[in-house]
């Protein structure tokens, strides 16, 4: 498994977000995003746009406007932000969708590769953004 660039960089933004978060009211601008994570101000529009229709985020105007986490910290887990950039299928197809394999029957694999898949969305799902702000405050 290999994860794209845009939940890997979409993640730390969304850690950002929850490190000033403050009751919804700490608002980010991108550009501070940007600079401390050392994502180009481009990509990162394009990642928080994926992240404001998916409802984890919200942009607030203005003078001091920025971004907002849309629930708090503890509320919002990584399998959120993967489903986003990721989709929502299995890492192989055939695990969601037996019916696009042939082979399904007979297969020893295929098994394997969903337990796989619910393992990792176990440890996403536990995963929440808070925890990862308490860590990263730690590392501080």
């Amino acid at each position: 498994m290999k994860l794209g660039t845009k939940t890997r960089y979409s993640a730390r933004a969304m850690v950002d977000l929850a490190l000033n978060y403050e009751d919804g009211n700490g608002v980010v601008t991108a550009k501070e995003i940007s600079t401390r994570q050392a994502v180009s101000p481009k990509y990162l529009e394009h990642l928080l746009a994926s992240l404001r229709s998916a409802g984890l985020i919200r942009s607030v105007r203005g003078p001091k406007g920025g971004h907002t986490l849309t629930r708090p910290p503890d509320e919002i887990n990584l399998r959120e932000i993967y489903y986003v950039f990721e989709g929502t299928e299995g890492f192989v197809e055939c695990t969601t969708s037996p019916d696009l394999c042939q082979r399904t029957d007979g297969c020893v694999t295929q098994e394997v590769w969903a337990q796989m898949y619910e393992a990792c969305m176990e440890i996403l799902e536990s995963t929440t953004l808070e925890d990862l702000a308490r860590r990263a405050r730690e590392k501080r």
